[in-house]
């Protein structure tokens, strides 16, 4: 008891802390036992303490949040872009199912891990796919125009009268060069472009009569020639099959035809190969072009 007494008395000894205003000339003194201001010292610790912890784990949620977002981020790219790729294998398969012998894009296969996604890896195959759909589309692009601007079929549905070479000519009986093939059909019959272009030619031509020559692209021209009519104009856009005249006798003509010519990089070649499988069947008698 004896011993107790000073270390309460120690406890209890009050501790003047005194406060100087700025703005006032007297100071503030505020007296409190010095066990109190040991706890305020201690309350005061723990504060600052469980304020940096605090402060720390805001710093982890912060970064958590955006690693978190990021992460998102790469795999709504990822959602998308494969997505993308779902969509032009789809629209490959349909393309070459049509006889195609080339391979659009070959199947990724994934090896066994631990688990874990491999982002880097996994961008790395997107970007590499992603690549071949760029370059199939490009070569897509450059035979899809070709084939447009490349002459196929027969531009009237008739018969197919005169062949490609040398031949009698039926007005004058001597042997002449023919260079282009006949198809013979009944006046009025619609004549059909065999290829996407554009006209250059719409007009009379002397022997040739009513003609309409059209640009193809790609070194290619066509040439439709004795039409009794011209339904388009020079500088008019025109699709494989739109009908562009009649068929007719007009010009140096014995009946009604359509004189056709393919003309390939400014000369005239044999028009058989363009024409089909048809060009077989032909008939006795020619018609004048």
């Amino acid at each position: 008891m004896f011993k107790l007494r000073p270390l309460l008395k120690r406890l209890f000894t009050p501790i003047t802390i005194m406060l100087v205003p700025h703005s006032q000339k007297t100071s503030l003194n505020f007296k409190i036992p010095s066990a109190m201001f040991g706890l305020l010292l201690v309350f005061v610790c723990i504060g600052f303490v469980y304020t940096i912890s605090l402060t720390v784990h805001a710093l982890d949620y912060y970064v958590m949040k955006k690693q978190y977002a990021y992460m998102s981020g790469q795999f709504r790219a990822m959602q998308t872009t494969i997505h993308s790729l779902k969509a032009s294998e789809v629209e490959f398969k349909q393309l070459f199912s049509l006889g195609s012998k080339k391979k659009v894009l070959e199947a990724v296969k994934q090896e066994d891990n631990d688990g874990s996604i491999d982002v880097d890896e996994l961008n790395r195959q997107i970007s590499e796919s992603m690549k071949s759909v760029s370059e199939i589309k490009s070569y897509l692009a450059k035979e899809l125009n070709t084939y447009r601007a490349t002459p196929e079929g027969w531009p009237v549905d008739g018969k197919f009268s005169s062949g490609f070479g040398m031949r009698i000519h039926p007005q004058t009986g001597r042997k002449l060069f023919h260079s282009g093939v006949d198809f013979s059909a009944p006046k009025g019959t619609p004549v059909h472009v065999t290829a996407d272009g554009i006209i250059s030619v719409a007009a009379w031509s002397k022997g040739n009569g009513k003609i309409v020559v059209v640009e193809h692209g790609h070194g290619y021209s066509t040439v439709y020639a004795h039409n009794s009519r011209i339904d388009v104009k020079a500088g008019q856009t025109v699709k494989r099959g739109q009908v562009i005249a009649a068929t007719g006798a007009t010009g140096n003509a014995t009946g009604p035809h359509v004189h056709y010519e393919v003309w390939k990089d400014g000369h005239f070649v044999n028009p058989a190969p363009f024409v089909g499988e048809r060009r077989h069947q032909q008939i006795g008698g020619q018609d004048a072009s």
